[in-house]
Order: structure tokens, then sequence, then C-alpha cells
């Protein structure tokens, strides 16, 4: 997946080119022509394709690129480690950023100093967490395991929010989280009980599913991230921190034996996981936040299993099974009664 800060009220006060419009999510902002002069136009890079920069299109193509993720992951397992993967990912996003975020950097470096608490362990939640437990888990289960898993995040984003920060659950959110628990369930025992009972659970669920718990501690990190930093200049400092952590665990990777094969289809897929997944997605999706509010564009990241799932059966073979359709409809439901009207 991308990152999704929130460009809010805070920047208002330094560029008073930006009118401040409330919207569902809170403040958007809007620049008065010329739009594409400003320098918190992130889709500056890609104006060529200005005729496409609908938002609702935008976030299509995000869901699109991070569900290939998945699916890429899984296909070059064999010829491109998992460490591996997240580690030249990451390398191919920060080239790609660094042109962006560089030129705030010397005015907002003092805002990332004083910081540097809640950037260090955003971008090892993150980058150095996240995307490597689930190139983790894409050595052992399918992608389309791996996506519909990844559904369950808002729950347990929830679900953590209540427990690390006494967040009061109402009774139909706790239905909607124990219903797509038996969701989450469903798929990791392939329908069958009895997978719980002999212990035979497979692994790459597992990691799946900290992968999942680890983005949902970032998403709820977030509420401490720096107040006032371009977003280019926030991803930037999350990668760096990043790969720091990745470097030592890459080298050990090595060190192990496990090299990358460099075949045509290996070298692509790393190739699209840093400029799709890690780079365009996250520029893509902020722009379609600033335009719809972060409420619309979340509904968006339920297009995920759909992609997935087709793109598994279509690359990989990966036929969804029944046991599959069941749980990710439970967890659909859960997310449903949590999010809903009433349990607010």
């Amino acid at each position: 997946m991308g990152f999704y800060i929130p460009r809010a009220q805070r920047f208002c006060t330094s560029y008073p080119n930006f009118r401040c419009l409330p919207d569902s999510s809170g403040l958007w902002l809007k620049q008065e022509p010329p739009i594409m002069a400003d320098p918190y136009c992130l889709l500056e890079p890609f104006r060529m394709f200005a005729k496409f920069n609908h938002p609702y299109l935008l976030l299509t193509l995000t869901t699109l690129f991070w569900s290939g993720n998945m699916v890429v992951g899984r296909a070059i397992r064999d010829d491109v480690p998992p460490l591996s993967l997240a580690f030249w990912r990451w390398v191919i996003a920060l080239a790609l950023t660094l042109p962006l975020a560089l030129p705030h950097l010397r005015s907002q470096w003092p805002v990332l100093k004083k910081n540097w608490r809640p950037v260090v362990a955003l971008g090892l939640l993150g980058v150095g967490g996240y995307n490597t437990l689930a190139y983790v888990a894409l050595q052992y289960t399918a992608a389309t395991n791996a996506v519909l898993l990844n559904s369950f995040i808002p729950i347990a984003t929830i679900a953590l929010s209540w427990a690390f920060l006494k967040k009061h659950l109402h009774g139909i959110e706790w239905l909607g989280v124990l219903i797509s628990l038996i969701g989450v369930s469903t798929i990791v025992a392939r329908g069958q009980l009895a997978t719980f009972a002999s212990l035979t659970l497979n692994i790459g669920d597992l990691w799946m599913l900290l992968a999942v718990i680890v983005w949902a501690l970032y998403t709820i990190g977030l509420r401490w991230r720096p107040v006032g930093v371009h977003p280019m200049l926030m991803l930037a400092a999350f990668t760096v921190v990043g790969l720091c952590a990745l470097a030592p665990a890459y080298a050990w990777e090595i060190a192990q034996g496990r090299l990358i094969y460099p075949t045509l289809p290996a070298l692509a897929g790393i190739a699209y996981t840093g400029l799709f997944p890690g780079f365009a997605g996250y520029i893509f999706y902020n722009h379609a936040v600033g335009e719809v509010g972060a409420s619309k564009a979340s509904l968006f990241i339920h297009l995920m299993p759909v992609f997935g799932t087709l793109l598994s059966a279509i690359f990989l073979a990966e036929l969804p099974q029944i046991y599959h359709f069941i749980g990710i409809a439970l967890i659909f439901v859960g997310i449903y009664l949590t999010t809903s009207k009433k349990s607010e």
C-alpha cells in the first residue's frame, strides 16, 4: 500500500494562495489558478495526463496498483526473496520521491528534527514493516488470501484503537468486529474448523495478519505525525527510516544465500512495486483525497478484494473457493456495522 497523509488546515497559513473549504473529511485545499504552478499539486509529475485526473479514476487506479502489488509479490517469489523485494521497492520509490521532497527539506527540517520519534516509529511501521511482512507472507500463501485478509485492516484499526486509545465501542461495533473476525478465521482455516483443532494453519496467513496489525498501528500512529510537513517530504522521511531498518535485514538475507535471480519478470516486478504501488499510488491517492475527502476515498479500498481476486485468477491461476466468498462477505458485513451511521 501507499501512504495517506491528509493535507489539512496547517498549510493554509503558510500558503495564502490556498482557500480552505470544508468537506466531509475536514478541510481540503483549493488554489486559485494556475493550479499546476502550486508546490502542493501532487499530480505535477503527471500533468501530461491531466485529462485523466478525475479523482474516482485515480482512486480506482490506486487500488488496482495496490492489488497488483500482492499478485506481483506472489508471482516473483522464487526469483526475488521478500526482503530484497521490500528493499528495492523503497529504493525506487525514494529515488522518484526525492526530487519532489528536497525543495521542502531546508525550510521544514526543524519540524522533522523536533518530531523525530513519531517519524521513526511511522517509518518503521509503514515502510519497514507492512510491505515486508506482506512479501514474507506471499512466500507461503496465495495472493487471493493475502488481499482478502488485507480487507481486515479497518476492523483491526478499530480494535487496536479501543485497546490502546480507549476508544469507546458501541454494541453494534463490537458485533461488527466479531463478525469480521469470523470472516478472517474462515479464510485462514480455509473453511475447515478442523484446521484450528489440528493447528495446521498456513504460516503465510499468519504473517499477513501480522502485516495487517502493523498497518493498523501505522494508521493509528498518524495522529502523531509532524504538523506542517509537505506530504512528499514526509513520505521521503518515512522511506529513509524504513530503508535504514531494511538494509541490515537485506544484508542478512544475502548472507543466507538468498539472492535475486535477475530474470526479466523479476526485474519488471521490482520496478512495478516501486513505481506504481510505492510512488504513483501515493500521489494519486493524496490528490484524490484532496478532491473528494477521506470518507469517500476510503470506500475505494474495498475494491482491493475484487481486483486482487481477478488479477490472481488471471495471472496466477488462483481460482477463488467458496470459503473466500464467505470470508470476505463476513468481513464486509463487519466493516459496514462498524462504520454505519447507526454505530456512530
